[in-house]
């Protein structure tokens, strides 16, 4: 049990899975049981049949998680205890003078693994097309339930607690002054903490406008009404799972744990652009910018090898689920800090500009990009960390 003078102790982490723990899972994919093909010709009916039998034999045969085991292990990686759960995160420094502290949250059914491939611009912007005084100094965090953190084992651990738990850990850092960056599970964290303004929080921007959700924004112009349409056939036909994690989570949890075949295929059907992407990746090979097959794997295997399907379900009860703390209740108010916000085209919703003022009273920069979906920091990084410097150019 952590002591009073060593729960706040910022410990170095390093990974090393078992080799039995990689040969079990490689038994269990090649022993995976699939169903019949679908009846349709596109993904209507969920993940299809071709799709998940190239992912399952290029993970049985071809995949190696030491790669990956290998490249989060050159990074600084720690451990530390906030509110009573270890959480860990990857922590780098840029050697550039007067560096912008950044906290970045990703999202379900990602991990930092989606996140790792701006760390490079992002601290070393000079030696990816930028300028020294863009730099940062970068956060990773595993959100509670996902990845190497622990899992909490008390309700309450919903987007506002993890939020108060971030600003923690920034001052635990010793950052006075810093900035936080989400999409996804992390644009709400990373709303919720714009919205509680803690001491030394400049600025936040975020690729999903969560307000949005609520189904409260102005459909007046032909923009407005196109991405309320597209949120309208979101919640038809592609919520399936959001819908199963924010009431279930436990039952679909014990098919998490179980199969790692299952768990891909879970983690996959998500939303239709990145579907896609991923789909053409392992069949044709094509990936579509940072999606490679590799990549991709990587993320489902950390899911897999901590053993986290199921918690990180429960993040959707917690935060989305009837019994949530913010379940019928009015949010706080709006941020009162700077706000960044950029579009992303293959989004779930694309987000008008309108949208983003209307949730935000103070919305410092705005940019519809041309490239990239809902994993913008995957998919396209580079792209991704000019809108970061962009967007936080006017807090530094």
């Amino acid at each position: 049990m952590a002591t009073v003078e060593n729960a706040t102790e910022v410990r170095p982490f390093n990974i090393d899975v078992p080799e039995d723990r990689l040969e079990d899972l490689r038994r269990r994919i090649a022993a995976a049981r699939l169903p019949s093909k679908e009846l349709v010709e596109d993904r209507s009916q969920g993940v299809q049949l071709e799709t998940i039998h190239e992912l399952a034999q290029y993970w049985a045969t071809d995949y190696d998680w030491r790669k990956a085991e290998a490249k989060l292990n050159t990074l600084p990686q720690f451990m530390t205890e906030i509110d009573g759960v270890d959480v860990h995160f990857i922590h780098v420094k840029s050697e550039h003078e007067d560096a912008l502290p950044l906290i970045m949250t990703h999202g379900w059914p990602g991990s930092v693994i989606e996140l790792l491939e701006t760390i490079g611009p992002l601290t070393d912007p000079t030696a990816h097309g930028g300028k020294a005084e863009d730099a940062f100094h970068l956060v990773l965090p595993s959100v509670p339930g996902y990845g190497f953190s622990a899992q909490p084992v008390e309700l309450g651990w919903e987007l506002s607690r993890t939020a108060r738990a971030w600003a923690d850990l920034m001052r635990r850092l010793g950052y006075t002054r810093y900035v936080a960056q989400g999409g996804d599970v992390g644009a709400g964290v990373t709303d919720a903490m714009g919205r509680q303004a803690p001491e030394g929080l400049l600025g936040i921007h975020t690729n999903l406008l969560v307000p949005a959700l609520g189904g409260t924004m102005p459909t007046d112009t032909d923009e407005e009404r196109a991405a309320a349409a597209q949120i309208a056939t979101f919640g038809q036909s592609g919520n399936g799972y959001f819908v199963e994690m924010a009431t279930r989570p436990q039952t679909i949890g014990y098919a998490l744990l179980d199969s790692p075949v299952g768990l891909a295929a879970w983690m996959l059907d998500h939303d239709t652009d990145a579907y896609y992407k991923i789909a053409r990746a392992f069949i044709e090979d094509q990936p579509s910018g940072n999606l490679t097959r590799d990549n991709v794997l990587d993320n489902i295997t950390l899911y897999w090898l901590t053993g986290t399907g199921a918690s990180a379900a429960r993040s959707y009860w917690e935060a989305y689920g009837p019994d949530a703390p913010t379940a019928g209740r009015q949010p706080l108010p709006p941020p009162p800090i700077p706000v960044g916000f950029t579009t992303f085209p293959g989004e779930i919703w694309r987000t008008p500009r309108s949208w983003v003022e209307a949730s935000y009273p103070n919305v410092v920069y705005f940019n519809e990009v041309e490239r990239g979906g809902h994993f913008a920091a995957w998919e396209e990084p580079e792209l991704f960390s000019e809108e970061l410097r962009a967007a936080f150019a006017s807090v530094r």
